[in-house]
């Protein structure tokens, strides 16, 4: 665990990923060599489990009971981080965010079928994110989706971190004008419903007290 990534890598299990490429869009910045490497390092010491794919194209990962016991260890680690450390330029990463939002879904409140939401940045006008929302597992994709476009979010990434970390809600950023939402008001009504805020969002700040 106290290698680099490896607590991401631990923490993306934990959330749900169970791809290569699940795991490393949840760690933006990994080599592929190195996450091959670490996954490897975690089965060898019993923490994963890998499943070749039937296909005999990939594989599928899974915490074992030893691994996943460490979800005690990268919560400690995340209040930490939410209460000591100052959020820097690099954690604006929107597809990081877009990210974690998406493994933050309320699947209970989405719409039956698939929705897809673009959301179009402000202050990234060349990137264009989409989350399809769907059953059982909703996932984020940064090409063009297969699917017509339900619902577009307009907004920015500093305002994607303020919701994320309940900084602001989504009714304010709406009456605000940092977010705006372009589609069928059937939608629109019900978006600020289906994403929770992150889990460490209760924990204060301790900086300046």
């Amino acid at each position: 665990m106290a290698e680099r990534w490896t607590p991401i890598i631990v923490r993306n299990l934990l959330n749900g990923c169970r791809t290569f490429n699940e795991i490393r869009q949840g760690a933006p910045g990994i080599s592929t060599a190195l996450l091959t490497q670490r996954l490897q390092v975690l089965e060898r010491h019993g923490v994963l489990e890998r499943t070749a794919n039937k296909s005999g194209r990939g594989a599928t990962y899974e915490l074992t009971e030893m691994g996943y016991a460490l979800k005690a260890v990268c919560d400690a680690m995340g209040q930490w981080g939410a209460r000591w450390l100052e959020l820097e330029p690099r954690h604006l990463d929107p597809a990081y965010i877009l990210w974690a939002t998406t493994k933050l879904v309320d699947v209970e409140q989405i719409p039956e079928g698939t929705t897809a939401v673009r959301f179009a940045l402000r202050d990234r006008p060349s990137d264009n994110y989409w989350i399809l929302l769907r059953h059982p597992q909703p996932e984020l994709c940064t090409r063009g989706a297969l699917y017509d476009e339900d619902l577009v979010v307009r907004t920015d990434s500093v305002t994607l971190v303020d919701l994320h970390l309940r900084h602001t809600s989504y009714r304010e950023a709406l009456s605000s004008g940092r977010l705006e939402l372009e589609g069928p008001p059937e939608l629109t009504r019900r978006f600020y419903a289906w994403f929770r805020t992150s889990p460490f969002a209760e924990f204060e700040p301790a900086r300046g007290s």
